[in-house]
């Protein structure tokens, strides 16, 4: 196979990601963050991603975008949205909610933390037992999809039983939202958090969180953190358009051509079944090259997926990475606790084709070093 050149590298990660040149083209373009063509390119990012999270004509929802990585909204909402007082009860089955956590803590959050393994989805049955019997709990939070494995959780299930027991919800939907459908009312959902450069194929620079307005209005003077303050960040917007710090203008207009990107493939339900047919693409060929998933079907997302290394001592991961960097397709290490695996994704402008020549790379690779056995060879 043909080495590929460093700029055209497929990013096979759940993000940054491979974009589409249209939403690269749109930073070509210098704007002032005053400018009121830019203030309407807010506006129209904000309304746009109410329409992606079904609520744009709902009312009762605001979208509220904040500079920085996805971790910094996230941040932004636990320590804005939990008053002082209030307990958060966090659901743990990967590193992201692991991040959640030192995130709470570090505010001095009184917190709780309820595991499960990190390729099994979060319990149900063991939030409201724990809500049953803790009352002090405010506030619960969850990994929507957890990218150190791949696997999704329930987050409606668990919706409706937060809300029966009165408490607030925190959704991290970072690496699904705007690929993965959701019913925010359906699943009670209060605060959503999710990111420009995953599934809704932007660039990284900063996130957002989709909030009931009844809960931004509760946490008026809430904020642990002046920059990261998320009622003041929506009353900025509110009153003028603006951020009330400079904002990423470049990362922005690239944004709202990802939106109208999404529109044009047909939704998420369109992306949806393109990141399917990638997902099921990979495994496929993955199977057939010997290589055996961390998380059972039954638990997987379409997102990005975990294969455990192969039992042959040839195998080395970090060759393993580099001769496929040189062969354009850039994947991702392992972040799991005591399992080794690595991981591919099947998100941004990547299609089936592209991971049929990912597979031959890997076949190509497998030779070279001289791996002839995965853990467990499935049938095509």
């Amino acid at each position: 196979m043909k080495h590929r050149p460093a700029y055209d590298r497929l990013l096979l990660t759940p993000g940054p990601l491979t974009t589409h040149s249209a939403v690269r083209n749109a930073m070509l373009q210098d704007v002032g963050s005053r400018d009121p063509e830019f203030i309407a390119v807010i506006r129209e990012i904000r309304d746009g991603l109410l329409d992606v999270a079904g609520v744009g004509q709902h009312g009762g929802f605001e979208a509220v975008l904040m500079q920085g990585s996805g971790t910094f909204t996230v941040e932004s909402v636990i320590s804005s949205i939990v008053p002082p007082g209030g307990k958060l009860a966090v659901l743990v089955n990967g590193a992201y909610g692991d991040r959640m956590v030192q995130i709470a803590r570090r505010h001095r959050i009184d917190t709780v933390v309820f595991r499960a393994a990190e390729n099994e989805p979060v319990d149900v049955d063991v939030i409201d037992r724990a809500l049953c019997e803790d009352d002090a709990v405010t506030h619960v939070a969850i990994v929507h999809c957890e990218t150190t494995s791949g696997v999704m959780n329930p987050v409606q299930a668990v919706g409706q039983v937060v809300h029966r027991h009165g408490k607030c919800y925190l959704v991290d939907s970072m690496s699904a939202f705007g690929a993965v459908p959701v019913d925010l009312d359906g699943s009670r959902i209060d605060v959503l958090v999710a990111s420009a450069n995953k599934c809704l194929e932007g660039v990284p620079g900063f996130a957002f969180a989709i909030c009931r307005r009844s809960t931004l209005e509760a946490s008026r003077n809430t904020a642990r953190t002046v920059s990261l303050d998320l009622h003041a960040q929506w009353e900025g917007l509110e009153s003028n358009g603006q951020f009330r710090f400079t904002p990423p203008t470049h990362v922005l207009m690239a944004f709202r051509e990802a939106l109208r990107g999404l529109h044009a493939e047909g939704g998420i339900d369109a992306r949806a079944a393109r990141y399917r047919a990638n997902h099921a693409a990979l495994v496929k060929g993955m199977r057939q090259l010997g290589f055996e998933e961390y998380v059972q079907p039954v638990h997987q997302g379409y997102i990005i997926t975990s294969f455990l290394y192969p039992r042959d001592t040839n195998f080395h991961f970090p060759s393993f990475y580099d001769s496929l960097r040189e062969r354009g397709f850039v994947i991702y290490p392992g972040k799991l606790t005591g399992v080794d695996c690595f991981r591919i994704g099947n998100i941004g402008q990547v299609f089936p084709a592209d991971i049929e020549k990912l597979i031959d790379a890997v076949r190509e690779v497998l030779d070279e070093m001289g791996v002839r056995s995965g853990r467990v060879v499935h049938e095509a």
